[in-house]
């Protein structure tokens, strides 16, 4: 009987570390700091949402929703993911769409999932209709008061497979035609953070990495695409050159279907001028 009570409450603590590894939302805060930043941006919050991949939180992702509308978002980054390839189903997906373009403006750049699809046609027209602003390979202006800021964004590399991601990027971000002005770049994957730099980019959003998937205590990830094991870029923010990269841990899975000590989060970030 103890034998079967022992296994029982060890059965009951694995249960709860994969449950809240997957399912328990957390919401990271960051403070990034420039002062190259316009005046009037000081303070303005984004939050960033990545790599969805069609997981649910709450019932018609009730629990994702209020995480979002507490934040007090004056504008929301969808930095790639949104879908699975490998489960597509945009309609579930645009549950979430269908509340947060009631918050703020929301803007979207590709993710490797969207590209792997073949239904890029079908999701940003389906977003663009519902007032999401989709950036690919180009940019927009933010105006506040008198000051206004760029906001850019680019493809995912897998949409040129046949090349290097790295040229890939390069190209993308010279088709995008960024100004002088303080730019903010969407962008889906982190470990091209040297190219964004060279292109002199003030802040970046990225994802991709799903935190190392597996984080390891007093380690961090254990795997990334395009990093491999161990990977160094996986959460937090980054410094090259003139760039900051926020990078986000996300919300789902893909191909291994569990996050393990790696809560699924959604990231606010407060721009704060020197």
């Amino acid at each position: 009987m103890k034998k079967l009570v022992i296994i029982i409450l060890f059965a009951l603590v694995i249960w709860g570390i994969f449950w809240s590894s997957n399912k328990w939302l957390e919401t990271t805060e960051y403070t990034v700091v420039s002062e190259e930043l316009p005046e009037a941006f000081d303070g303005a919050k984004i939050v960033q949402i990545s790599d969805l991949h069609n997981a649910t939180f709450g019932k018609n992702q009730s629990s994702l929703i209020k995480k979002i509308q507490s934040a007090k978002p004056d504008a929301v980054f969808l930095t790639g993911d949104f879908i699975d390839s490998n489960r597509y189903d945009l309609s579930a997906s645009l549950v979430l769409i269908d509340e947060i373009v009631k918050m703020s403006k929301v803007y979207f750049v590709t993710g490797n999932h969207e590209i792997a699809s073949n239904q890029v046609e079908e999701i940003t027209a389906a977003l663009q209709e519902r007032g999401v602003i989709v950036l690919a390979n180009d940019s927009v202006e933010w105006e506040k008061g008198n000051d206004t800021i760029q906001i850019a964004g680019i493809d995912d590399p897998l949409s040129e497979p046949a090349r290097h991601g790295d040229e890939v990027t390069h190209d993308y971000l010279e088709s995008a035609r960024l100004t002088d002005d303080f730019t903010l770049l969407l962008v889906h994957r982190p470990e091209y953070l040297s190219t964004y730099a060279e292109a002199e980019v003030d802040i970046v959003f990225a994802g991709h990495a799903h935190g190392g998937q597996v984080r390891l205590p007093g380690i961090g990830g254990l795997y990334a695409p395009g990093q491999g094991w161990f990977p160094k870029v996986t959460e937090g923010i980054f410094d090259k050159g003139q760039s900051q990269m926020v990078v986000s841990r996300g919300l789902g899975n893909s191909n291994f279907p569990l996050r393990i000590f790696n809560r699924p989060e959604i990231v606010v970030v407060t721009l704060k001028r020197e």
